[in-house]
């Protein structure tokens, strides 16, 4: 049974901005389809007496686990129009986001 379909890609898609063509449409719902068969596969696994972890680190119980976060650092931002040069449209000072192929919304 078909788990995702060429219209729900393409709903994502939207949503995503990205305009994708009948041939992505189709490559990608035949890609999600096999992602979604491992997940069941996944899902069908008995993991009852399986410890959480939330680091495969954690698995190796002579390893010394430290802690992988960094300190705090206030340090100088990058300037507003350094940012907005990245922006692909922009009104005023702010990010657009609200386009879809180069159309605004």
């Amino acid at each position: 049974m078909k788990k995702i379909s060429k219209q729900e890609v393409k709903h994502i898609a939207d949503l995503s901005r990205l305009a994708l063509t009948e041939e992505e449409l189709e490559l990608y719902s035949k890609q999600l389809e096999v992602i979604l068969e491992y997940m069941d596969k996944l899902n069908n696994i008995d993991t009852t007496n399986v410890e959480p972890v939330s680091s495969i680190i954690m698995l190796y119980k002579n390893v010394e686990v430290k802690p992988y976060y960094r300190e705090d650092v206030p340090k100088e931002s990058v300037c507003r129009e350094e940012i907005l040069q990245n922006a692909p449209q922009r009104i005023h000072n702010y990010f657009n986001f609200a386009y879809k192929e180069n159309h605004l919304l």
